[in-house]
Parts: structure tokens; C-alpha cells; sequence
């Protein structure tokens, strides 16, 4: 088993049926660039009633259709938070709990001690999250975080961190399941090294149009020129 092999984002993502919420860390093949890719899936009624909304800072999750709302507590939030030199993206309400974090001088990691997976027993999704910090220099770090159970029970949580120097054409891509299951079995191991390409349309369609096209419901992508700081986002619904 090749440990340092490094996928296309299409070969990970076509076939699967459902790899839940997913992100995507890396920076460009010409180093010029960080990128950010942050997607969500549903099965059912209530997870697919929802978009991807830009908010002053950030992005957020909006009900599509606010009378067939049942229960919002895991669908809305806040997936995306700008801090300037800091970048937040998470598939919960844990992205707030980052940033009041980070804004009172103390870490990722403390912040997301004081969380768990969400209580959705038998699957247990996990939390996933990551963080871009952005430097003087015009360099950048990032770090990507999964909150798991321990055991079919939900008895306790397990929380790993994984922390990475960058390297041009390289991605690191964590997602909340395998694929569908009943229950959905939980992502295992360490991110999935990815191809990151140099072109944001490359990079948005590789993701985009290698969603299942029955569970996909929103993406939002992002690339940051290192040199000038000028980001470039957008968001896909498919609107259900």
C-alpha cells in the first residue's frame, strides 16, 4: 500500500453514493494558491431543504423552503467563518465555537475539546472542520479535525487533529462517512491526499460534477492568492 499515493478528487468522489459533507484543504500546483472546497449531501427531505447563502463573513445554510423545515438544529449554521488571516470552514455549529475561540487568543484544538458528534444515534456524524492561517509572508498552514464515536454506542468521542505544511498540488480531503450504510459508516484513518489544479473552474467542476447527482445539495469553493490576498468564491445549490 502506497501511503504518499495522491488521488483526483474525481476518482474518490465517482461511484460514491455517499460520502456526507466533505472538506477540501490544499494549495495550487503552481503554489500560488490556497484552495478551499466545502460540500454537502442528504438523504432525506429535511437535510435536502436547505442552500448555501454568502454572509458578510462568511457563509451560511439557508432553509430552501422555510415551510418544509422539521428540524433545523443540524442543518443551519454557519459552515464558513472569514477571520482575515484565519479561515474557518466546519459542517456544523461548531464553526462558532472556533471562532469565539480563536478571537479570545486561544486555539482550534481547545475549542473543539469542548464539542462532540452530533447526537444522531445510530450514525453518530462526525464533526469535521478545518482552519487556514494565513501569514505575513505570504505563506499559509492548515489543519483539518474529525469528532468520531468511539464505538457503535456513542459511549465517548474521539477527536484527531492533523496539521500540514503545504505543498503545491497537494490536498488533504476529510469526509464524514465512507459511503451509504444503514447505519453510515464513519470516515476512518488519516484525509485522503488529493490533486489540487491550478484552475478554480477545474477545481469546482471536479467536485461539483462528481457528486452523486441523487444526494449532492450545496458547494462552496474558494482559492486565495497568496501574493495579493484577493480570494475567489462561489457556491452551487442544486435546489431540491
Amino acid at each position: 500500500m502506497d501511503i504518499y499515493k495522491t488521488h483526483t478528487i474525481s476518482s474518490l468522489l465517482s461511484g460514491n453514493p455517499y460520502p456526507g459533507r466533505g472538506i477540501i484543504i490544499g494549495m495550487t500546483e503552481d503554489g500560488k494558491k490556497s484552495a478551499v472546497a466545502y460540500f454537502i449531501m442528504g438523504r432525506s427531505e429535511n437535510s435536502r431543504n436547505r442552500i448555501f447563502a454568502f454572509h458578510e463573513d462568511g457563509v451560511r445554510t439557508l432553509p430552501f423552503d422555510a415551510s418544509k423545515v422539521k428540524d433545523p438544529s443540524l442543518i443551519i449554521y454557519y459552515p464558513v467563518r472569514d477571520l482575515g488571516s484565519r479561515f474557518i470552514v466546519t459542517n456544523g455549529d461548531q464553526t462558532d465555537t472556533i471562532k469565539e475561540f480563536l478571537l479570545n487568543g486561544s486555539t482550534f484544538e481547545a475549542a473543539l475539546d469542548t464539542r462532540t458528534f452530533e447526537p444522531d444515534g445510530p450514525n453518530w456524524t462526525p464533526r469535521i472542520s478545518g482552519l487556514v492561517t494565513f501569514a505575513a509572508d505570504h505563506t499559509f498552514s492548515y489543519k483539518l479535525n474529525i469528532l468520531k464515536s468511539i464505538d457503535a454506542e456513542g459511549s465517548a468521542c474521539v477527536r484527531e487533529t492533523f496539521s500540514y505544511t503545504p505543498k503545491p498540488g497537494l490536498g488533504h480531503f476529510l469526509h464524514t462517512y465512507v459511503t451509504d450504510g444503514n447505519p453510515i459508516p464513519t470516515f476512518q484513518g488519516e484525509p485522503e491526499r488529493v490533486v489540487i489544479p491550478n484552475d478554480f473552474e477545474a477545481f469546482k467542476n471536479e467536485v461539483w460534477d462528481n457528486l452523486n447527482e441523487d444526494n449532492k445539495i450545496s458547494l462552496y469553493v474558494r482559492m486565495t492568492d497568496l501574493e495579493t490576498g484577493i480570494a475567489n468564491s462561489t457556491i452551487l445549490n442544486k435546489l431540491f
